[in-house]
């Protein structure tokens, strides 16, 4: 009796050995299924929400609309969320995290500029605006900064890459919410520039 215990409980070590490294094969195949491509493309993408919020912060004191202000309101909650995932998924691979300092982004990135992302002149031409020039150049602004990050989702899949879960589903969240954010600063710039479209069957 004793050795059909020791045999089964033998066999049951066996058993949980296969599973748990099994387990641990299956959780490192999880954050090691990705590729340089993708760091790059979590990283730069750090950079390019750190600008984003860096000029949506500039709403409230240069004279923004309130339409303006809200969407600039939206945007730093929805990227600063962004900027932690990114930082997170970074950090958990050993990856380089970039900390980004905001001062040393109004004098451009030469090394960091991503697609879309403003040049120092632009930067300074922002910043000089005020009121209706602020929102209109904001809009036009942040128009291109976020056709610069579908841009970098385009160049991430045509590489072959975002094929680990957390990143496809960043990028496609990228790509979703900046096209449908680039729609709707459309139709505030044409508003503003050209006056509001009359509705015609008001619901």
């Amino acid at each position: 009796m004793t050795r059909l215990c020791t045999c089964l409980l033998a066999g049951t070590l066996v058993a949980v050995q296969l599973a748990t490294a099994q387990t641990a094969a299956s959780s490192k195949d999880t954050t090691r299924d990705y590729t340089p491509a993708d760091v790059a493309f979590m990283s730069g993408m750090i950079y390019h929400h750190a600008q984003a919020l860096l000029i949506a912060g500039w709403a409230p004191s240069h004279g923004a609309a309130a339409d303006v202000r809200t969407l600039c309101e939206r945007i730093i909650n929805a990227q600063t969320d962004e900027i932690r995932i990114l930082s997170t998924w970074l950090a958990d691979r050993n990856e380089p995290v970039p900390h980004v300092d905001p001062q040393h982004m109004m004098h451009g990135m030469t090394e960091h500029m991503m697609p879309g992302m403003l040049t120092a002149d632009q930067l300074a031409q922002l910043d000089r605006a005020h009121g209706g020039d602020f929102d209109e150049t904001f809009l036009r602004f942040m128009i291109q900064h976020h056709e610069g990050a579908i841009t970098m989702v385009n160049d991430l899949f045509a590489k072959g890459a975002g094929e680990e879960n957390p990143v496809y589903k960043i990028a496609s969240g990228v790509f979703a919410d900046q096209t449908t954010e680039i729609e709707r600063m459309q139709h505030m710039l044409a508003a503003k520039v050209f006056g509001p479209t009359p509705t015609t069957n008001p619901r």
